[in-house]
């Protein structure tokens, strides 16, 4: 049997770790086995990618976070899913397509690092105001590199840009407005999503 990849992806602080613990729990509770990760992984090569953000940029990063993307499917995401068990990534190759473009590189570019990762079952994408991000980012005691660079609205840009690129490559992709919803109404709304076909 095999199992469910499922990626969620947003803007800093939109609420992505949260909701991958929310959904796991809610799919544990209807009898389904779930797995859930990060990216960068926390493997030594993750681990490292975490730390070296802050010097290491451009190019150099972008093929450190794909190094450690195709070892984390192989050492964990892939014996997952052969298990048979749901797989929730807290960041996924839709990261790289925005944080990457952050860092002065071109979607082709960023794509041919990552075109030959899996497939997810599901993409899930995270949209809130930027004004309410930005008031969460606000509450972090120091931003990353990437953070201070970046931008709400500038990522959720990009990662709309995101969606559209890989729509055309025929990656299954949903978004979730969660505008005036709390994190239990976030999750009712990803699980009622994963039932329902791709958005176009």
């Amino acid at each position: 049997m095999t199992g469910l990849l499922i990626a969620i992806e947003g803007p800093n602080a939109v609420g992505k770790t949260t909701i991958t613990g929310r959904l796991a729990a809610a799919l544990r509770a209807r009898g389904t086995v779930a797995h859930v990760t990060t990216e960068p992984s926390a493997t030594p090569l993750g681990r490292l990618v975490r730390s070296a953000e802050s010097y290491l940029t451009g190019r150099a990063l972008a093929l450190a976070v794909a190094a450690d993307r195709y070892a984390h499917l192989e050492a964990e995401i892939t014996p997952a899913l052969k298990a048979g068990k749901v797989v929730i990534t807290d960041r996924y190759v839709q990261s790289s397509l925005v944080l990457q473009r952050l860092d002065g590189l071109g979607l082709a570019e960023i794509w041919s690092y990552n075109a030959h990762v899996a497939v997810p079952g599901m993409s899930v994408y995270l949209e809130d105001d930027p004004e309410v991000i930005a008031a969460r980012l606000r509450q972090r005691p120091a931003l990353s590199r990437l953070e201070a660079r970046g931008s709400p609205a500038r990522e959720l840009a990009l990662y709309r840009d995101a969606f559209r690129f890989l729509a055309r490559r025929g990656w299954p992709q949903a978004r979730i407005d969660c505008r005036g919803l709390d994190p239990d109404g976030v999750t009712a709304a990803v699980m009622a999503r994963l039932g329902r076909p791709p958005d176009p």
